[in-house]
C-alpha cells in the first residue's frame, strides 16, 4: 500500500515548520516512520516478553523486574516534551534521527550486559542496577521517537487526515505488539540473547530509512518563541485522555492473568497462555481497527467518543467473563475501540496547536501516556485486590466519562 501523502497546505494548515518546501524534495511518506515505529516497539516487547525469565537466571525478584520496566517509563515521561520541544527549535529530522540513535546504541549495550550477565556469576545488586541503568536510557532516548514522529505528521498531513495518518503509525506499532513475543518464542530455545540482538538490529535499519527519507529542510520555531506549558488549556482534553487511555490499557494488561486464575479458575500454566492469547488479540485488534480508522473522514472527537464508547464496553463485558473466550472477545472489541481512541488524541493535539509548537504538543501527549503506563499498573493491582471485577469496571466508566467531556478545540 502506498504510504505517500499529500502535503498539508492551505490557510488552516501548518506551514512555519517542518516544510520540505516547493524545492522538488519527494512527497511526504509514513512508510519510515511506520517501520521505525515497528521496529522500536517490537525490541521493546522481546525485552519484556524475556525479562521473566532473564530475571529467574540472574536469581532476582519480581520487583526488580518491577523497578527495571518503571525506570523505562519515568525517563520517557521526563524526556518527551524535552525531547519534542527540541523539534520544534532544532527540526524534526535531527532530533528523531538522534533520538533513534540513541535508543539503538543503548539497546544494543542492554543486550550485551544482559549475555554477559547470563554467561557469568554476576552478583543480583550488580545486574539489577544494570538492567535498570540499561532500561532507563532506553526510554530516555526512545522519548524522542513518537513524540517527533507525531509532530511530523502535524507537520506534513492536513488537519482533516491526521487522525488516520496517525492511526497508520499506531497500526504499525500494534504489529510490533504481535510480532515481538511470537518472535521470541520461537528464537527462545536457541538462547535468550539471540532474540534480543536480533530485534537490536532492527533499529539500526530503520534509523538508516529515516536518514535516507527524512526531508533535509525545514523551518524552524522561532528562538524568541516560548513553548506551550503542560497546563497549557489548548493541550488540557488532549493530555487528560492521554492519560486515560495508557491507565486504561496497563490495567487490563496487568490483572489479566491474575483474572484468568482467580475469575476463570484456570491452572497456572492455562492461566498463563489464556493471558498471552487475550494480549495477542488486543494487538490484531490494534491493527485491523487503526487500518479501518485511516479509510474514515470522522473528525478526532467523533472518533474519540465512538472509540471511548466501544472500548468502554469491551471492558465492562470483560468484568463478567465467564470463560477463556468470552474474555478474548472482551479484550478484542475493547482494543478496537482503544486504536480508534489513541492516534485521535494526538490528532486532537496537534489540530489544538500552531505549527512551531507540535513537537511539544506530541511530547505532552506522549509523557501522559507514560505517566498512564506507570500508574495503570499499580493502581489495578491495588483495585483488583478489592474485587476481581472492579478494575475492568471503573476503567470502562472512566473512558466512557473522558471520551463524552471532551469537547470541540476552537
Amino acid at each position: 500500500m502506498d504510504q505517500t501523502l499529500p502535503r498539508a497546505d492551505g490557510p488552516e494548515t501548518p506551514t512555519a515548520i517542518g516544510t520540505a518546501a516547493a524545492t522538488g524534495a519527494r512527497p511526504f511518506s509514513l512508510a519510515p516512520l511506520m517501520f521505525e515505529t515497528f521496529t522500536c516497539t517490537m525490541a521493546i516487547m522481546a525485552f519484556v516478553a524475556l525479562v521473566g525469565p532473564v530475571a529467574h537466571t540472574l536469581s532476582l525478584q519480581p520487583w526488580h523486574i518491577g523497578v527495571t520496566v518503571t525506570a523505562g517509563g519515568l525517563t520517557w515521561i521526563a524526556a518527551a516534551r524535552w525531547w519534542g520541544g527540541l523539534s520544534d527549535r532544532r527540526g524534526r529530522r535531527p532530533v528523531i534521527l538522534a533520538g533513534l540513535s540513541g535508543f539503538a546504541l543503548c539497546y544494543f549495550l542492554l543486550c550485551l550486559f544482559i549475555d554477559y550477565a547470563l554467561g557469568t556469576a554476576l552478583p543480583a545488586w550488580l545486574a539489577f542496577a544494570g538492567l535498570v541503568l540499561g532500561r532507563g536510557l532506553v526510554g530516555l532516548f526512545y522519548a524522542a521517537v513518537p513524540a517527533t514522529a507525531a509532530a511530523l505528521v502535524a507537520d506534513h498531513v492536513e488537519p482533516a487526515r491526521r487522525a488516520g495518518a496517525m492511526a497508520a503509525i499506531g497500526a504499525a506499532s500494534g504489529a510490533g505488539m504481535v510480532l515481538g513475543p511470537g518472535f521470541v518464542g520461537l528464537l527462545a530455545p536457541m538462547g535468550l540473547s539471540v532474540p534480543l540482538y536480533i530485534t537490536a538490529v532492527m533499529p539500526v535499519l530503520a534509523l538508516f530509512a529515516l536518514w535516507w527519507i527524512l526531508p533535509r529542510q525545514e523551518q524552524r520555531a522561532p528562538a524568541t518563541t516560548a513553548p506551550p506549558r503542560l497546563a497549557d488549556p489548548r493541550l488540557r482534553q488532549s493530555a487528560l485522555l492521554a492519560f486515560v487511555a495508557a491507565f486504561s490499557v496497563t490495567i487490563a494488561q496487568v490483572t489479566v492473568g491474575f483474572y484468568a486464575l482467580d475469575r476463570l479458575g484456570l491452572s497456572a500454566g492455562a492461566a498463563a497462555q489464556a493471558a498471552g492469547i487475550a494480549l495477542t488479540v488486543v494487538g490484531v485488534a490494534l491493527v485491523i481497527s487503526q487500518s479501518v480508522l485511516r479509510w474514515l473522514n470522522w473528525p478526532p472527537l467523533r472518533l474519540i467518543r465512538a472509540g471511548a464508547s466501544v472500548a468502554a464496553l469491551g471492558f465492562v463485558c470483560a468484568a463478567f467473563s465467564s470463560d477463556s473466550w468470552s474474555l478474548w472477545l472482551c479484550y478484542g472489541i475493547a482494543a478496537a475501540g482503544m486504536g480508534w481512541v489513541y492516534p485521535s488524541v494526538s490528532a486532537l493535539a496537534a489540530n489544538a496547536v500552531d505549527a512551531h509548537e507540535q513537537g511539544v504538543a506530541a511530547g505532552t501527549v506522549s509523557a501522559m501516556q507514560g505517566l498512564g503506563a506507570v500508574a495503570g499498573p499499580l493502581a489495578g493491582t491495588l483495585i483488583y485486590s478489592v474485587s476481581v471485577g472492579a478494575p475492568y469496571l471503573m476503567i470502562g466508566i472512566l473512558l466512557l466519562a473522558a471520551g463524552w467531556v471532551t469537547r470541540s478545540t476552537p
